[in-house]
């Protein structure tokens, strides 16, 4: 097996590979079946957004042979207004966690459909949770409650419901890790 490298993003190259591997994963690229065996992402990200999230916080990588197979991208509080689908997001943490939280927002993960299964989601959470542990106290995301695969993996590395509800037609379930 070819060695898998964890790291944070720290160039525009890895940057397009990230934006190439999400956008052959959006709902409309994906057949029903595999969204429902492999799960989905929602999120469609420009490069401009996708750098200053990165900038502001280095989203984490895993790479084999040089190539982006896997990522989890970081995203602060500044970006609440960012991208229009995440808005009702940022409410409901807001609304839900302690005002003293300091959280970060995983804003979306995705491994490269060859690699699913060797443990690169671990990986990256792991990765994630040592370079954010002394800066936040929780990583937050949410997961469309059709997307199984993915919520069984979030619940399996120790995330908890915070709370659910519907929006764009789709309902969510917001989720939570605790990093101390």
């Amino acid at each position: 097996m070819e060695e898998i490298i964890y790291k944070g993003a720290s160039s525009d190259e890895e940057l397009h590979q990230i934006l190439e591997l999400q956008r052959l994963n959006l709902p409309t690229l994906i057949s029903e079946e595999v969204k429902l065996r492999e799960g989905f992402v929602t999120v469609q990200h420009t490069f401009e957004t996708l750098k200053a999230m990165n900038t502001k916080c280095a989203h984490t990588i895993a790479k084999s042979e040089g190539k982006v197979i896997g990522y989890a991208l970081s995203m602060i509080k500044d970006f609440k207004e960012e991208i229009d689908v995440l808005k009702p997001m940022f409410q409901h943490i807001d609304n839900h966690l302690e005002p003293k939280c300091n959280y970060i927002v995983m804003g979306q993960i995705c491994v490269d459909s060859g690699f699913r299964g060797k443990g690169l989601f671990r990986g990256l959470y792991h990765m994630m949770q040592e370079n954010l542990k002394d800066k936040y106290d929780t990583i937050v995301t949410e997961v469309d409650k059709k997307n199984t695969r993915s919520l069984n993996a979030h619940y399996a590395i120790g995330f908890k419901e915070l709370f659910t509800y519907r929006s764009n037609n789709q309902d969510w379930i917001l989720i939570y890790l605790d990093l101390n």
